[in-house]
């Protein structure tokens, strides 16, 4: 796993960012595609009883057939998940966010959103976008 930019460490366990994980659509896309850093990830965050966030955009971003994505749909039935819901609240955060970065993915903002909200870092196989967005948060690449 590649690590880029202040704050790294073990599921964002040093430097001010909290232990767990926000994830991307990136990595829950890798993990029902069985990839290995993923799978490992996920596994040292069970091990540890870190949370894992989901932010519902990446999840929408990332689900087709619940039935077909066995290793996603038992990640979202773990009590440390958290499906963070686009509510009235984010959704004008995500809104402001995208005004200020002069972008325009709105679940790439609910991922920040989310991580901000929660203290952790976010796990993404687009560093690019999330930068963009916020060039302080705490990635890890996969």
């Amino acid at each position: 796993m590649g690590r880029s930019g202040p704050g790294r460490g073990r599921f964002g366990g040093d430097r001010g960012v909290s232990p767990g994980v926000t994830l991307d659509a990136g990595p829950l896309i890798g993990l029902d595609r069985a990839d290995r850093r993923v799978i490992v990830l996920l596994a040292r965050a069970d091990q540890t009883g870190a949370p894992v966030i989901v932010p519902a955009s990446a999840l929408a971003q990332a689900i087709r057939d619940p039935a077909q994505q066995a290793r996603l749909t038992r990640l979202l039935r773990q009590p440390r998940t958290d499906v963070a819901p686009l509510d009235r609240v984010d959704a004008t955060n995500v809104g402001r966010l995208l005004a200020a970065s002069a972008t325009s993915d709105i679940a790439d903002a609910h991922v920040v959103i989310c991580a901000r909200r929660s203290g952790t870092g976010v796990v993404t196989s687009d560093p690019d976008d999330l930068r963009r967005l916020d060039p302080d948060l705490a990635l890890t690449v996969i």
